[in-house]
């Protein structure tokens, strides 16, 4: 079955221009087609279309997946009184000292987060008990940089454009026909609005052509 997604802006990174009012023709686990909405509706009859607002882009690339599915702790939303929301690091991790258990949901509930950061394409260290998990998300395993330190002073963040700065520093690589249907879509304008709002403004998620996060 074939999917259109259309958003106000499709930035496909890479060499190509951005496309204003674009769409992204998504057939199984590949592209099929990147173009405005109106050629790509009319080449793809009874596609099922998705429309979006804000910007389309590739999939992110978070290189520190390992540290934060590791030395991380996610809350579970039954823990919010005890714990809060935000993800333990740190002295708070180690007071914490989360058996094997509890950092199996903690490990879940981390890669749910990055998917809803736009997240497609991870870094990984050994642990196989990660490795599983992100393969069981579909998450895209990706040769790490020595980079299994947190990206900044007070710890590691969801957010990849923490340390990608910008589009072209964060997405997996560019959106392409025949490439992988990894793309995601933020609350944004462009891609200067995108890079200063963060990827905490990501609307949906796609990997592997799967719908795999939308904001509520």
């Amino acid at each position: 079955m074939l999917t259109i997604h259309a958003a106000d802006l499709v930035l496909p990174a890479g060499e190509d221009s951005p496309v204003a009012g674009g769409a992204v023709v998504v057939r199984g686990a590949e592209i099929a087609a990147i173009g405005p909405y109106e050629v790509v509706v009319a080449a793809h009859p009874g596609a099922r279309v998705r429309r979006w607002p804000g910007v389309l882009t590739p999939g992110l690339r978070q290189w520190h997946a390992h540290w934060l599915l590791t030395r991380v702790y996610h809350p579970d939303p039954r823990e919010v009184g005890e714990l809060g929301t935000a993800p333990l690091t740190g002295p708070a991790f180690e007071a914490l000292a989360p058996d094997a258990a509890r950092m199996a949901g903690s490990v879940r509930r981390g890669i749910q987060r990055m998917l809803a950061h736009g997240t497609t394409h991870v870094g990984l260290g050994a642990r196989p008990e990660i490795r599983q998990a992100v393969a069981r998300a579909g998450l895209r395993e990706v040769a790490n940089a020595p980079r299994l330190a947190p990206p900044v002073r007070d710890g590691p963040h969801l957010d990849p454009f923490v340390e990608g700065h910008d589009l072209a520093g964060t997405a997996h690589g560019p959106l392409t026909v025949g490439g992988p249907a990894d793309l995601a879509v933020f609350d944004a304008d462009d891609a200067t609005d995108l890079a200063g709002r963060g990827a905490g403004s990501c609307l949906a998620t796609v990997l592997g052509g799967r719908l795999v996060f939308r904001r509520r």
